[in-house]
């Protein structure tokens, strides 16, 4: 008899547990974000129009400075080292590091007068 009892003591503390691991994932459930289908539809991203490239022999101090990673001091020193032959120039003559020169060399040209 105390067996019997035993086991169904057990077995009452097991299923509590389980419940109440079950109260914890359901609770854990209700305060998931919405789903997908629920939120508002992302719009895709507009395209910027492609600017001119910008001239580092001719282009201002200000001009210049507006580029992504050049500030007033590069800019100073980009106008300072003119002229260019080749945009690249500025990596070679060591006005710019390289990681400043790959995020930029899209936006710049360097004309020959």
């Amino acid at each position: 008899m105390k067996r019997d009892r035993k086991l169904g003591l057990l077995n009452m503390a097991v299923a509590a547990a389980l419940s109440l691991a079950c109260v914890g994932v359901n609770a854990a459930e209700e305060k998931k974000p919405l789903l997908n289908a629920q939120k508002p539809a992302a719009t895709a991203p507009v395209a910027k129009p492609a600017a001119q490239p910008m001239d580092i022999n001719s282009a201002s101090e200000e001009q210049l400075a507006t580029l992504d990673g050049i500030g007033a001091v590069r800019a100073k020193a980009i106008v300072k080292n003119r002229p260019y032959a080749r945009k690249d120039d500025l990596v070679k003559s060591k006005v710019l590091s390289d990681g400043v020169y790959e995020k930029i060399k899209d936006q710049i040209i360097a004309k020959q007068k």
